[in-house]
């Protein structure tokens, strides 16, 4: 959905074959089939939980069967709760740091030892500018993307040697089906706005392509980073 589906369109357009996953069989097969509908390229869908490490290694396991390798890694699968601290439920929190953290976490571990043996590799972890900065009432969310950006810097430095790049993107405000209440209720659209300096929400294109740039030679010298695509938000 939403980044991811932006993403999958954006490395099909680049040329690479593309496998997407969910915990919805149909719904990931629709997505794949738009994309296929709107690149020609190859894309398989996998229904998969990111924070069952069962599944994740069988998903990682038919990737590989089919395209004879992982050479990318995006980290993508998000959730998020918007409620006050005091009242957030244990459970809630326990499955926002079982999405956003661990489930990132089982994914590196079940494609680095493919992307060692080939001496080369691109993840991406999708974090956000809330792992920069704070906001009231989303302290699960802000602490997963918190502790996603320095997972990001560790394995930087683990797998450097390797050949292996590990970056971070952290995306302002997008008009997501995670962000669409926001987007939906005209006061908060423009408390956000308010807050961009270019004076919007971005693209998803925009985010697309920065992600391609990531996975890309044009950035084999970039390790360790995390690149704000905000249109300004943390510059202040």
């Amino acid at each position: 959905k939403g980044l991811g589906e932006a993403m999958a369109l954006g490395f099909s357009e680049a040329g690479a074959k593309v496998v997407i996953t969910s915990r919805h069989a149909d719904e990931c097969e629709e997505t794949a089939q738009r994309v296929i509908d709107a690149t020609g390229g190859e894309v398989l869908a996998l229904e998969g939980d990111v924070t069952d490490k069962a599944q994740v290694h069988a998903n990682v396991a038919e990737a590989v069967a089919a395209y004879g390798g992982v050479d990318i890694l995006v980290n993508n699968a998000g959730t998020n709760v918007r409620v006050g601290t005091v009242d957030l439920a244990l459970e809630d929190w326990q499955r926002i740091v079982d999405v956003n953290l661990t489930g990132p976490f089982l994914c590196g571990q079940a494609v680095l030892p493919i992307m060692i043996e080939k001496g080369y590799g691109r993840i991406i972890n999708l974090s956000s500018i809330f792992g920069a900065v704070g906001f009231p009432e989303r302290t699960p969310y802000t602490a997963t993307k918190g502790g996603l950006l320095n997972m990001t810097r560790a394995w930087a430095l683990e797998f450097a040697k390797d050949g292996i790049t590990v970056n971070a993107l952290c995306p302002g405000p997008f008009d997501t089906p995670m962000n669409r209440p926001l987007r939906d209720d005209p006061e908060v659209y423009q408390k956000f706005v308010a807050k961009i300096p270019m004076g919007r929400w971005g693209d998803l294109e925009e985010l697309a392509s920065t992600a391609v740039f990531l996975a890309s030679d044009a950035s084999s010298y970039v390790t360790g980073s995390a690149l704000f695509v905000d249109g300004g938000w943390t510059a202040q």
